[in-house]
């Protein structure tokens, strides 16, 4: 057993590293400006809100909100691709400033980290083949469902139960593997496979599913916690682009429609 000096020693330490911490979150602003670069995390690989494009660069909504955002605080942005089941902690761990990345808001991120926005709306579909005799939900039961690793669509799965889940690391991988048939169903935000669906012209159709957990959220930009001013000054760049015009001329160049 520890003595008790040890053990009010060991409290100091932690309160002095807490304290330390806390310190340099609330430094994140300020350090942003001194760099004179905001590093914008994202999976690039969730078409058409991230990806990359011929020429190799990561472009789409998420990637010139973010960029836009970083222009109107006055410091360049820099795109930063990471895998989505570890975005948070990479956040966390200072790899990056901030995920523009069309994360969803939910309690239990709100625990870890803090959110500017909601910069757009989405909602959880499950999109199947046209020609798939599945009609609902319940046709899915002892059937194999594909769902991204790490996103929401995948905790409401294994919640559900019933079925076999697969994950994968993006929307392409998806519609690809629906469409080879190793998977019945994936389970996704509708707006990018809606959009997918249009220009591909895929035989896939989406599940009448009125009833369906998370059918409407909120899409979230996440920063560290305890930087207030960060978020006063993502915010404000956002809520000026959604003033001016700016917002709905980038939604409309990528998905098609006004999305906040």
């Amino acid at each position: 057993m520890k003595s008790l000096l040890s053990g009010i020693a060991a409290a100091g330490l932690l309160i002095a590293s807490a304290f330390a911490v806390s310190s340099a979150m609330a430094e994140d602003l300020e350090a942003i400006k001194s760099a004179g670069t905001m590093k914008i995390a994202m999976t690039g690989q969730y078409p058409p809100f991230n990806f990359v494009n011929d020429q190799n660069e990561v472009v789409g909504f998420d990637a010139s909100v973010g960029m836009e955002i970083a222009k109107r605080m006055g410091v360049e942005g820099e795109i930063v691709t990471t895998a989505w089941d570890g975005i948070i902690a990479g956040l966390l761990a200072n790899k990056f400033d901030t995920i523009v990345g069309s994360m969803t808001i939910t309690p239990e991120r709100e625990k870890a980290v803090d959110f500017v926005g909601p910069y757009y709306h989405a909602g959880r579909a499950v999109f199947v083949m046209e020609d798939a005799e599945v009609q609902a939900l319940d046709d899915l039961k002892g059937k194999t469902l594909g769902v991204t690793l790490g996103e929401t669509h995948e905790k409401w799965a294994r919640e559900q139960g019933g079925w076999d889940i697969r994950t994968y690391k993006g929307l392409p991988e998806l519609m690809l593997e629906l469409k080879a048939g190793r998977v019945d169903a994936i389970v996704v935000d509708n707006i990018p496979v809606m959009v997918a669906i249009k220009e591909t012209g895929d035989k896939i159709r989406r599940l009448d599913t009125p009833d369906i957990e998370g059918g409407s959220v909120a899409i979230g930009i996440a920063i560290r916690k305890d930087n207030p001013e960060l978020k006063a000054a993502m915010q404000a760049a956002l809520d000026e682009m959604m003033e001016d015009g700016t917002y709905e001329k980038i939604a409309m160049e990528w998905v098609g429609s006004d999305i906040r």
